[in-house]
């Protein structure tokens, strides 16, 4: 994890749990010649526009207010919700995604494959377990967590 990522973090952290928000997802990343610090937000009945608004304005004073300042380029600062196809990152986010429909990548191919989406019927400390629609037939695959690269909810088709 990047400095920006953890400096970022701690400072957030704060002002969510005082609003009862989940910091989902926060990246800093390049695009073109520009810098974007996104920050995902999210609460069980999901974000508005108006709470997005409230902690990027909180986050961006108090990033103001750091000496020296933790980001010394320019860069744009998103607030937003992870959306429908939110990522898994944390062991919370893969227990509430039990019996939901997600998408895995995988760093190593399972069954000629390293891209599944199914739903996620168990899930261990090593492993998860995906129910998974082949052409017309539906089967369990356990999946080792250590060869997961991505997950994230998906939408059903």
């Amino acid at each position: 994890m990047s400095s920006v990522v953890e400096t970022v973090t701690e400072v957030v952290t704060p002002i969510l749990e005082e609003q009862n928000f989940e910091l989902a997802d926060l990246e800093f990343v390049k695009e073109g010649k520009n810098w974007f610090l996104r920050v995902f937000i999210d609460k069980p009945n999901g974000i508005d526009i108006e709470e997005c608004a409230l902690v990027s304005e909180k986050l961006s004073d108090a990033m103001d207010l750091m000496d020296p300042d933790p980001i010394p380029q320019a860069y744009f600062l998103e607030v937003s919700s992870p959306g429908a196809e939110r990522p898994l990152k944390k062991e919370s986010d893969y227990e509430n995604a039990l019996g939901e429909y997600i998408h895995i990548s995988l760093y190593s191919m399972v069954e000629k494959d390293k891209q599944f989406e199914g739903t996620l019927k168990e899930l261990t400390p090593e492993t998860l377990t995906l129910t998974v629609k082949i052409k017309t037939r539906v089967k369990d695959i356990t999946f080792d967590r250590s060869n997961i690269a991505k997950a994230r909810l998906a939408i059903q088709f």
